[in-house]
Order: structure tokens, then sequence, then C-alpha cells
């Protein structure tokens, strides 16, 4: 923890010419806040690892190039420091310079907080699709005339391949505020230094167990968080989530003063949700509010999670004192924009098998057993001709053993498995893990016909070579899928690689 003095109250209402140096300035969410302070006219400084990462070249469109830590990065000029939580204020060098000028210092969520409250902010929050949801918000927010800055947890490709949008001056002209979006995450409550005004809330169960080792721990956080709500602020809640629901229901008990807008199949009002089909690469569904709707990316999660966008979206127009209805053509067009993001069912490569057959090579983010289920039945369904192989690696020791036959059990829309070792986190002991990732393929077994485990990734590829040199028996090839918050996104690219694409 760093002293109290070296936390600032704020930020400034106006960033333009003020100087921020970032520490691990390559995270994904660190990248896309200095987007949005670039966008506003602050200067940007910032060091990280030499390892060059996909948001190098996000930074260096911005002009930023990271430099190596050093205390001598913190010149005279530099006002703030941001910093990541993988950094201590004990050990970096940039960070014991700053504290030792008593240059005001903010962890990522600490700056994000800071900078929504000089906004009128919406939090995206939930266990499952924040990143999708406030993907889809932000393409839908492009299209209307509002002033308005988004901010994704990865890059979204109708963001232009960055993780931020930014639409109209973003100045306070008038007294007015800008509407500012942003994902907001759970765990160890980092949410809770954001400024909400309202919130979407997707889903909630049990998850981040080194954190929240219970679900109520879990629950209880997002109950928090909505309540951060001031009065007449609004909880956009999917009505088809037992665990959203549940909170929806504790928030109504705490707090009368805040306005509950259900969402989803089950939901009555303005947002009541009814799945359409699939034909032609689009997902039709229906809006009670919008009429038929569509979205070029596959499953029913993602039906709901444009469900929230849209609900979101109107409710931010209805707030800037426009009728909904007048642009319900733009969202739905926003809807149709949207074309997934940065490890979200993201479309990676293209190639023909030794057999000649078409393989699609799908990356996906997909960590936790609903999101594992949910995403592979979306596959199932949009890529109905093709057989499905899904490299998966588990992430956390701690997850994987609290939900293992969760796990061992989500993945039934895949017709072949192929299992790697567990991705841990920094915080865990591996050689005091209860699990790994053989275990996992064994228990998967039980539940499916074809696992295989592959521990490292060359070995993965192998097999991966293996079954896409036979014959597939589907009509339209194979569908080859690598899923998990880990790096066997690798083993795909290493097929690729084989089969000369």
């Amino acid at each position: 923890m760093i002293s109290n003095s070296a936390c600032p109250a704020g930020m400034p209402l106006s960033v333009g010419g003020v100087h921020f140096h970032f520490v691990g300035i390559k995270g994904t969410g660190m990248a896309a806040l200095v987007e949005i302070l670039h966008a506003r006219g602050a200067v940007i400084t910032g060091s990280d690892v030499q390892e060059r990462f996909y948001t190098d070249e996000v930074l260096e469109r911005l002009g930023i190039k990271a430099v190596p830590f050093s205390g001598g990065n913190i010149t005279d000029s530099v006002q703030y420091v941001v910093y990541s939580s993988a950094y201590s204020p004990e050990s970096n060098p940039d960070l014991v310079e700053a504290l030792r000028r008593g240059i005001p210092m903010m962890l990522y969520s600490e700056a994000l907080g800071a900078l929504s409250a000089t906004a009128f902010s919406a939090g995206v929050c939930g266990v499952h699709g924040k990143t999708t949801t406030t993907g889809m918000v932000g393409t839908i927010l492009r299209g209307l005339d509002i002033p308005a800055q988004v901010l994704a947890g990865s890059v979204i490709s109708s963001f232009g391949g960055t993780c931020t949008m930014t639409n109209g001056a973003m100045s306070r002209a008038g007294g007015a505020k800008p509407y500012f979006v942003a994902e907001t995450c759970e765990y160890q409550r980092h949410f809770m230094s954001f400024h909400p005004v309202k919130i979407i809330l997707t889903s909630v169960e049990s998850d981040h167990q080194d954190f929240y080792p219970t679900y109520a721990d879990i629950r209880d956080a997002f109950v928090d968080y909505a309540c951060l709500l001031p009065e007449g602020g609004t909880l956009i809640y999917c009505a088809d989530d037992a665990g959203a629901c549940e909170v929806a229901g504790i928030v109504a008990g705490k707090r009368s003063d805040i306005a509950l807008v259900p969402y989803g199949v089950n939901a009555d009002g303005p947002y009541r949700l009814e799945f359409g089909t699939v034909r032609g690469g689009t997902h039709t569904f229906f809006v009670e509010s919008l009429g038929e709707c569509g979205i070029c990316v596959p499953g029913d999660h993602n039906v709901r999670n444009a469900c929230a966008a849209a609900a979101l979206c109107a409710e931010i127009l209805r707030s800037a004192g426009k009728n909904p209805s007048d642009f319900a053509g733009k969202i739905k067009e926003g809807l149709r924009n949207f074309s997934g993001g940065r490890r979200r069912s993201e479309i990676v490569g293209r190639a023909k098998t030794p057999l000649g057959e078409d393989v699609i090579f799908v990356d996906d983010y997909g960590h936790h057993p609903t999101a594992i289920k949910t995403t592979l039945a979306g596959f199932r369904e949009f890529y109905g001709g093709h057989r499905i192989v899904v490299d998966f690696m588990s992430h956390t020791y701690t997850r994987t053993a609290a939900l293992l036959d969760e796990f061992a059990s989500s993945f039934g829309s895949a017709d072949d498995v192929i299992i790697n070792k567990i991705y841990g986190s920094a915080r865990e002991d591996a050689s005091a893990a209860s699990v790994t990732g053989e275990i996992l393929a064994e228990r998967a077994s039980s539940f499916h016909p074809r696992v295989v485990y592959a521990g490292e990734f060359d070995e993965a590829a192998e097999k991966g070579m293996a079954l896409l040199s036979s014959p597939s028996g589907a009509k339209d090839g194979w569908l080859f899928v690598t899923m998990g918050a880990g790096d066997n996104w690798k083993v795909g690219k290493k097929i690729l690689e084989k089969l000369g694409s």
C-alpha cells in the first residue's frame, strides 16, 4: 500500500496538457486509458517490459513508445503516475522515485474511477460478457449524435482496432459532462473506485475463488457496486441470469431510489427479448422496443449482450433529452456493425487441411465453465456444418479446483477436445495445487468421448494437426478453436504456420 499522501483525491476536470506517466503501459486496460486521456489532450509517457505486445501497435499510433523501467522516467514535468497492480511502489524504480517526489499515484482502477467522476458515466459489469457488451455499446454510440467515450477491455474491431471509441468533443462545453462508458471489473472489488450513473449487470456467479471464496462473497460485491449509483441511477440487469436477478432484488430492498431495468427473455417492458434464427451469418432476434435486430457474432449469450447494449444506449439517449424511438434504426445499425473483439470469438485465420478441407481458426477468451458452454453452443449453431475442435487452457488453479466438474462437463458442443496444462496466476503456488491440466482432461473424458491431454503447445499443435489431417466428416470442414485466458492462442498459430497460411 502507498501512503494516503500519494493518493490523489481525483483528476482534473480538464486534462489537456497534464503529464501522466503510466507504469505497465502495455497492459490492455492501461493502453485503453492512455487512449482516453490522449483524446482529451493529456501528455503521456510510459514504461514497461521490452517484450512486444499487441498494445504496442495501439500506443505507436498515438506516437507513444514504452521505455524500460527506471527512476529517470520520473522527470520534473510528470504530474500524475498511473500504475498496474502488477507493480509495487516498494520495488518498481519508477514508482519508488514517484513516491520519493510525492507525485500523486493511482492504480489503474483508481485512475479509471477518477476519470469517471468527471463525466456522466456508465459501468458495464458481470462475470461474463463485459468486453463484448461494452464494444457493442461503443459501436452503437459512434453512430449517435452524442459526445461520448467508451473504454473496453480488449481491442474492438469496429473501434478501428483500438480499445476505445471517442465520439465528438470531450470538452465540458456549457458545463455539460460528456458520456463515458467503461468495462468495470469485479476482481478485488476494483469497480468500487468507479462513479456510475448507470450500470449494466450481465451475470453473477461464483468466480475468482482466490478472492471470493463463496458465491455470496462475489454476489455482495456486485450489490455494493450497484449501491454506488446515485439517487435516480439505473441498474440494467439480465432477467435471464439468476445471480443478476438476485443482486437486483437485494438492491431493490436497500435502495428504492434506484431504477431497475430488466432485459432478456424473462424481462417485461421495452427490453423483452425473443430469439430468432441464424441465417446468412446473422443471428436475428426481436426486442420489444426495437423490433427485429441482428448481430454478426455467434451465440445466444451475445444476443443477450446486444440487448443489454441497446438498453443502455436507449437510456443514455433518454438522459440526453432525446426520444430513443427516434434512434431505433441507428441502434440496430450499430448492432449489425459490431464484428467482435480481440480474443472474443475472433477469427484469426483460414487455411486448407492436407486433405484440402477448409479450416477456420477462432480464438476466444472464455475461461469460466458457463462461458465455455455458451460460447461453444453458439459456435455449434453458427458454424453448423463444421467439425469443431477446441484446445482449452484453464486459468488459475483455484478456479479449476473449485469448478472442476463444471469445467469437465462444459465441452459438449465440441467434437474433439484438447486440454493444455493450467495457466496459473502469479499469486498461486503450482506445486501445492490440488488439480492439474491432466486431472481436468481425465475428468472431462468422463463427460466427452474424444478428449486428449497435451500439456505443452508443441504437443497440442501436433495433436491438432493429426486431427486436421484426417477427414472431418462435415460438409463445411473444420472449426479449430483455442479458448482460455492464457496464451494457448499460440497453438492455433503453430498449426496455421504448419498449414502454410
